[in-house]
């Protein structure tokens, strides 16, 4: 069975039309960040979601670590999913559960820059609804949260899926040359993509169609 496809950094109700014609069960939208593509303003954010069908899931990507920032932010974005790209603690993805609606989930990004994320996924799990996996450094001076079209060790992202029993997406350096053997490696719940699937920073349907059609191959 085909990984469900989610296209990143949708920047307008077009865009974001265009992935979903094509199949895309999910989109992501991306709020403020220190670094990287597809920023896009939090009232576009709500627009878009809003405009979206119920069988679409929308992802409101966050760089805030702290629950009284990100909800400040996601009352403007109305996603149904919050994707939290740095690295949130524990008592505040507690307090973000306790004052969000319970229809609302929390996707944890975590970047595998080592073997010692899988302890970290680990640790976590119990507070969120699935992991995102990318190739960011949360750790350089100026952030780099996502975006990168950068791979990393696809061993150790297997490995993590096969320990934690909540969905998990793999990201980073993601595109159609390369997604048989990402999911091949990994077997993700989904796939997501943002470099990918674009030229001159627009989404570009030939690239979308064909990157489709190979997951479709699956």
């Amino acid at each position: 069975m085909a990984p469900r496809v989610k296209v990143c950094c949708i920047s307008s109700v077009e865009e974001a039309r265009l992935a979903i014609s094509y199949g895309a069960a999910a989109l992501g939208l991306v709020g403020p960040m220190p670094s990287g593509p597809g920023v896009i303003s939090l009232e576009l954010i709500g627009q878009i979601s809003k405009s979206l069908d119920k069988h679409i899931d929308s992802f409101y990507l966050t760089s805030k670590v702290t629950a009284d920032k990100i909800l400040d932010e996601y009352k403007f974005a109305q996603t149904k999913t919050i994707q939290l790209v740095d690295n949130v603690p524990i008592a505040e993805l507690i307090t973000l559960r306790t004052l969000l609606p319970d229809t609302v989930r929390m996707v944890q990004v975590l970047h595998v820059r080592s073997d010692a994320v899988i302890q970290e996924a680990m640790h976590k799990q119990p507070y969120v609804d699935a992991f995102l996996l990318d190739s960011g450094n949360p750790n350089s001076t100026i952030k780099t949260l996502g975006g990168t079209g950068q791979t990393h060790n696809w061993n150790i992202s297997r490995i993590l899926v096969e320990r934690v029993s909540i969905p998990v997406y793999l990201a980073g350096g993601i595109n159609a040359d390369n997604v048989i053997e990402a999911y091949a490696k990994v077997q993700p719940y989904g796939i997501d993509l943002c470099s990918g699937l674009r030229t001159d920073g627009k989404l570009d349907e030939t690239k979308l169609k064909f990157f489709i059609e190979k997951i479709n191959s699956i």
